[in-house]
């Protein structure tokens, strides 16, 4: 009788915290100490993806690039998106699809320019000759004071980012896509359980709650699966780039059940399986990868 168990999942990363950093936005992964787990040692592909054809907003680094690299060992093309500014976080992830035997297409520029937003829809088609996975990923936190110290400026580059940007690459993409594509949205926990501190942040993600779920409704006819990813606490760029202090980095996600924070890599198994075959009569759903923290 074997005794064999599987991995206990309070162990299997970090559980000390993190030390005290801070970064500029948008964050950049030589930066961030620790180096965060995107599953480049661990991730082992089944080619639930073949020949399809993926595109990923922020793709770079975090949460996208472990989406890519996961992607890419099931077998699909990959366009990514990213900032000009995380051009060497674009050219490792780029490197590592690549290394799968996957076509990489990386793609600079700023989603809050709606032009831009066609454009990476329109080259993915050309460039990788379909769409078949959209991910709608990229994101922007900022931590607050108090809702009365955000600047205007700020609360539009947070809306433009995380609630605009995606519904002008959905709207773009919708007309290419067939039936057994898919559209994946990056929520939050914070949808569910909001932050005082990341209060434009959350509301943001509460929309891509209802996002997901009327988009569901409306191209589900047409043989079109949406649905979204809820993460709790993972390490990330973002994170030292919020701008929180030592405390707060020291006790990142310790307030989860499984008592640390998580790692890209232990995401990307789902946005797999809300991409592949396996999840046929899913939609409409959020994931929720949140260390057992409740939705």
């Amino acid at each position: 009788m074997s005794t064999s168990t599987g991995t206990d999942p309070t162990t299997a990363h970090r559980a000390d915290g993190f030390p005290a950093q801070q970064q500029e936005q948008p964050g950049t992964t030589d930066e961030t100490r620790p180096t965060p787990d995107h599953g480049e040692r661990s991730y082992r592909g089944a080619l639930r993806l073949s020949d399809r054809r993926a595109l990923i907003t922020g793709g770079d680094s975090g949460i996208g690039r472990a989406v890519a690299i996961a992607f890419a060992r099931e077998g699909a093309d990959v366009a990514l998106t990213f900032m000009p500014e995380e051009q060497h976080d674009a050219d490792e992830t780029v490197r590592w699809v690549t290394e799968a035997g996957a076509k990489a297409l990386p793609i600079a520029g700023d989603l809050r320019d709606e032009a831009f937003c066609a454009d990476i829809v329109t080259r993915t088609v050309d460039e990788l000759g379909g769409l078949d996975v959209l991910v709608l990923n990229a994101a922007y936190q900022k931590d607050r004071d108090g809702l009365e110290t955000i600047p205007t400026d700020e609360m539009d580059r947070v809306f433009r980012t995380n609630l605009y940007a995606p519904m002008f690459t959905a709207r773009a993409a919708i007309p290419h896509l067939k039936p057994g594509a898919s559209i994946i949205v990056t929520t939050s926990i914070q949808a569910f359980n909001p932050s005082p501190g990341l209060i434009d942040y959350a509301m943001t993600k509460a929309a891509h709650v209802a996002f997901v779920k009327a988009l569901a409704e409306e191209l589900g006819p047409k043989g079109i699966r949406v649905n979204g990813v809820a993460p709790g606490p993972i390490w990330t760029p973002l994170i030292p780039a919020t701008g929180w202090d030592a405390e707060r980095l020291a006790t990142f996600g310790k307030d989860t059940p499984l008592g640390r924070a998580g790692q890209p890599a232990e995401l990307a198994g789902a946005y797999v399986y809300l991409a592949s075959d396996d999840a046929t009569y899913t939609s409409g759903a959020i994931l929720p990868v949140t260390g057992g923290k409740g939705l």
